[in-house]
């Protein structure tokens, strides 16, 4: 609308007074959240960064806090154990060999090889069986 690039808007907008101001108490509450952080032994994310900022007196908004914590590279970690959809029968005999590593056919039909592909979806887990035989060679 005005003719100008975007570049140019976004450069003068930095530079207005205040910003620096602005960006220097961003660095300070960046050192804040770095120790929060690091008293958490690196577990706590923005949420619980932001819950602990509250709590110390500070009014700040979350977005702020995610914003902070991803330009300065800062992550919680996750310390949750994978969940196995099966349990291994640990008693029970492993399945035979039947085709013995040995996956040529003398005819088409003969040997068939089967994969099951587990999907995650919003639905729940989808299953997705292929199976494919190997003519002879």
């Amino acid at each position: 609308m005005l003719g100008i690039n975007r570049s140019t808007y976004y450069a003068w907008l930095t530079s207005r007074p205040g910003a620096v101001e602005r960006r220097c108490g961003e660095d300070e509450l960046a050192g804040e959240i770095r120790a929060i952080h690091v008293k958490s032994r690196g577990a706590y994310g923005a949420p619980r960064v932001h819950a602990e900022l509250r709590r110390k007196g500070h009014a700040i908004n979350r977005k702020k806090v995610e914003r902070i914590m991803r330009e300065r590279d800062i992550r919680g970690i996750t310390r949750r154990r994978r969940r196995h959809l099966t349990k291994q029968d640990t008693k029970a005999a492993p399945a035979p060999d039947l085709v013995g590593r040995d996956f040529t056919a003398d005819r088409p039909g003969t040997k068939l090889v089967g994969d099951i592909t587990y999907l995650p979806t919003a639905e729940g887990w989808w299953y997705l069986p292929s199976s494919t035989w190997r003519p002879a060679r």
